[in-house]
């Protein structure tokens, strides 16, 4: 959009017009925008939108509509699939398992956090990353407080 207000272009061209906006508002707000601003827009299929004739709106609105409305049941399925493995019992979600790497190297972590090193420091000196030193560190707290 800001190329479009600075003048900077007059065309766009997309992949395909049901996944540029979220919603059928959302799209039609955008390329009305585009229209002021005399932007032209052109879907991989080869498709022209002239959104300044009624037949160019009309087929816009017709189209995004229809991908809102897949977009929405695709939702649905997953969303009752989701329920249906957690009501037979299924665990959803990362499971619990070997982390081989930072459980051989949790001792010298734990070691250097002691001696008051920087998570970052550490990372960088062990060659792994920040965050598997937080998660060593965090997994170490949770022990610790499950035998207290």
């Amino acid at each position: 959009m800001a190329l479009a207000q600075a003048r900077g272009i007059d065309l766009v061209l997309v992949t395909e017009l049901s996944r540029w906006g979220r919603s059928t508002i959302d799209l039609l707000n955008t390329l009305r925008e585009l229209e002021s601003r005399k932007v032209s827009v052109i879907a991989m299929s080869g498709m022209t939108f002239d959104l300044a004739s009624p037949h160019g709106r009309m087929l816009a609105t017709f189209l995004s509509g229809i991908a809102e409305f897949e977009r929405d049941l695709i939702s649905e399925r997953v969303k009752s699939g989701l329920a249906a493995a957690k009501a037979r019992g299924r665990r959803l979600g990362r499971q619990p398992g070997q982390r081989p790497k930072s459980d051989r190297l949790a001792p010298k972590v734990l070691a250097l956090i002691a001696e008051g090193r920087s998570y970052r420091w550490i990372a960088r000196d062990l060659a792994i990353s920040k965050n598997t030193v937080a998660d060593i560190a965090k997994r170490y707290r949770e022990s610790k407080c499950a035998r207290a």
